[in-house]
């Protein structure tokens, strides 16, 4: 193989590695967002652990259910981690197999095609684990108490005239 037509060649493997590494990038931010769950997760876990000890039985007891649904929600988490870990070095290791074929001359178009839907595979497994791990998160959010629902009737009457 001459010169010109192997930069080319490499060029052409170049140009076919781009959208795999936007997706890398867009792997990596998904991961960053998961990492700072988890880093939120575990916070609140600790600040959790830190009020049981000195809580009454009543209190104590709602701490260790938030405690539980914490643990369910790390785990889920971690879980997702792994999983958009494992598509990106999947996402990588595509990448590669792409320039091993150019080099060697050798065709590796049905390994490169598996490798990258498995890596599809993984990240829709991650996405999956986050979407349950949110669902968890807000599942018994409660913001505001019954006292902070606006009265209706008072939304409804009209404010009385200006005085004239």
């Amino acid at each position: 193989m001459d010169p010109d037509s192997q930069i080319t060649s490499i060029a052409h493997v170049i140009q076919l590695a781009v959208a795999p590494v936007f997706l890398l990038a867009g792997v990596a931010a998904f991961t960053g967002v998961i990492s700072n769950r988890l880093g939120r997760i575990v916070d609140r876990a600790r600040h959790l652990e830190s009020q049981v000890r000195g809580a009454s039985i009543v209190r104590a007891d709602g701490i260790r259910a938030a405690l539980k649904n914490l643990a369910k929600r790390a785990r889920l988490a971690n879980r997702a981690m792994t999983l958009c870990v494992s598509c990106a070095v999947m996402i990588c290791s595509d990448i590669v197999v792409l320039f091993i074929s150019t080099l060697t001359g050798v065709g590796l178009s049905g390994v490169v095609a598996t490798v990258f839907v498995f890596a599809m595979l993984l990240l829709i497994a991650g996405l999956l684990h986050f979407l349950r791990e949110v669902y968890l998160a807000t599942r018994f959010l409660r913001i505001g108490g019954p006292d902070s629902q606006p009265d209706a009737q008072a939304i409804e009457t009209p404010p009385p005239p200006p005085p004239a």
